[in-house]
């Protein structure tokens, strides 16, 4: 079975930036919700594995979009600024090492972009493009 995804370059901003508002509420619903006697900061697993759907959702846009982008460096760009979100994330989960949140932000924000990017300038319509289009 082969799934088609049209506009790959959608679905990873919407991802990425639902990711980022997950990322950047998550603080804010858990202060929400403590209780003045008790504070926990330990984050529950189903809402940590959000992350992980996201992290998922990605990866599928980031190879639609590889595949129907006509740059080279767009591609590249695109796997490696998944590739280091996907670290950061699993670093996160794992607590492996502790790497400030602005790292993370930096790679879903610049991942949007190179979606956004790769929307305008360099999505193949047919099989055979390999050129540059021009604006």
């Amino acid at each position: 079975m082969k799934i088609a995804i049209k506009n790959s370059d959608y679905l990873g901003v919407i991802a990425n930036a639902l990711c980022m508002l997950h990322c950047l509420t998550t603080p804010f619903i858990f202060i929400s919700q403590a209780q003045a006697s008790t504070l926990s900061s330990e984050i529950p697993f189903l809402w940590q594995s959000i992350n992980y759907v996201f992290l998922f959702i990605s990866l599928i846009a980031v190879y639609q979009s590889i595949r129907n982008s006509s740059n080279f460096y767009v591609r590249v760009s695109l796997f490696i600024s998944w590739l280091f979100l996907c670290l950061f994330i699993l670093n996160e989960g794992l607590e492996v090492y502790h790497i400030p949140e602005f790292f993370t932000f930096s790679a879903a924000i610049l991942l949007s972009l190179l979606h956004i990017y790769n929307l305008k300038y360099c999505t193949c319509e047919e099989e055979d493009c390999c050129v540059h289009k021009n604006s």
